[in-house]
């Protein structure tokens, strides 16, 4: 498993894990960021942000938040 963050724009992925503690988790899985899930890297920057494709929304994720989702 890989964290987010360090993957190619453009490519989807499958979510393997959420990692963080228990209110991190809730935010991502809110966000749509469930094990399972498949999401698309739209734009990543060279600081590890990135926009996602999730469920059919793109959502915004700084490095922080993208180093938790494991895919």
């Amino acid at each position: 498993m890989i964290p987010l963050n360090l993957m190619n724009a453009g490519e989807t992925y499958r979510v393997k894990r959420i990692g963080g503690d228990d209110a991190a988790k809730r935010h991502l899985e809110e966000l749509g960021f469930v094990v399972g899930a498949e999401v698309t890297i739209v734009t990543a920057s060279p600081d590890g942000n990135l926009i996602v494709n999730a469920k059919g929304a793109r959502v915004a994720l700084d490095a922080g938040l993208a180093r938790r989702i494991f895919v």
